[in-house]
């Protein structure tokens, strides 16, 4: 037991503490939650904007009047419609290339095209949310804000959002976590996240078991916390509506 515990110490010093290789991991966590934070804010924002035109659309369409309005709203739902079936329809990675190596080809900041690359990739996962949520919500819900004198744009601001945005945050919530987790191929265009930096050590000592352990056990205490926050946020959204 003592030579198998020494072994492991000298496998732990040869890949953590010489030559501070702790570092790799610990400036890999800071770039994967700097992409994940700010990926999720593009996506909830690129989200939120086509629920809204998808969610108006299938709502309105039928008793909207021709012209120009509904139009453009037809115009803009298919774009929606394209976007969605693009970006759920094609793996994460395979985008994050094609913006890194196509459309920004000229562009060096890797770590800034990676957060706009999750945050479109997770903006069609948030829209399908939020429009589940919008459609879930009890047509009288609507009828309510019109007869108060409240035109589409008001009631949905006033009376329809607040309840879908208490409905899906448990919901997006677990985007967040999901998303936490696509960020680990970020690697593939040269940024030093949580699971490059583990690469890097692994390069370094040719020793890949004590690396990739620490790389998963880092994961999964993050997705672990953050799924307690998430079981905390779901019992006091509970509790308030007693």
């Amino acid at each position: 037991m003592s030579e198998w515990f020494e072994e492991v110490k000298a496998e732990f010093i040869t890949n953590f503490i010489d030559g501070e290789r702790w570092r790799f991991l610990a400036d890999g966590l800071l770039n994967t939650l700097q992409i994940t934070v700010v990926a999720c804010l593009i996506g909830i924002a690129i989200g939120i904007v086509v629920a809204a035109v998808r969610s108006s659309w299938d709502k309105n369409h039928e008793t909207m009047r021709p012209g120009i309005g509904r139009f453009f709203l037809g115009v803009a739902n298919a774009i929606c419609k394209v976007y969605l079936t693009v970006i759920r329809g094609t793996p994460v990675v395979v985008q994050l290339m094609i913006i890194y190596y196509i459309i920004f080809a000229s562009s060096r900041n890797a770590l800034g095209i990676a957060m706009l690359a999750f945050g479109i990739n997770s903006g069609a996962y948030v829209a399908e949310i939020v429009r589940g949520g919008i459609m879930s919500i009890d047509v009288g819900q609507f009828e309510a804000g019109r007869s108060l004198g409240f035109n589409y744009v008001q009631t949905m601001r006033y009376v329809v959002v607040p309840q879908v945005f208490k409905n899906v945050l448990p919901t997006l919530a677990n985007e967040f976590i999901s998303l936490l987790k696509e960020t680990s191929v970020a690697g593939y265009v040269a940024i030093q996240d949580l699971t490059k930096g583990g690469d890097i050590i692994r390069g370094a000592t040719y020793s890949p078991f004590m690396p990739l352990i620490a790389v998963a056990i880092v994961y999964l205490v993050m997705v672990m916390f953050f799924t307690w926050l998430v079981g905390k946020l779901e019992r006091r959204l509970r509790s308030s509506e007693r």
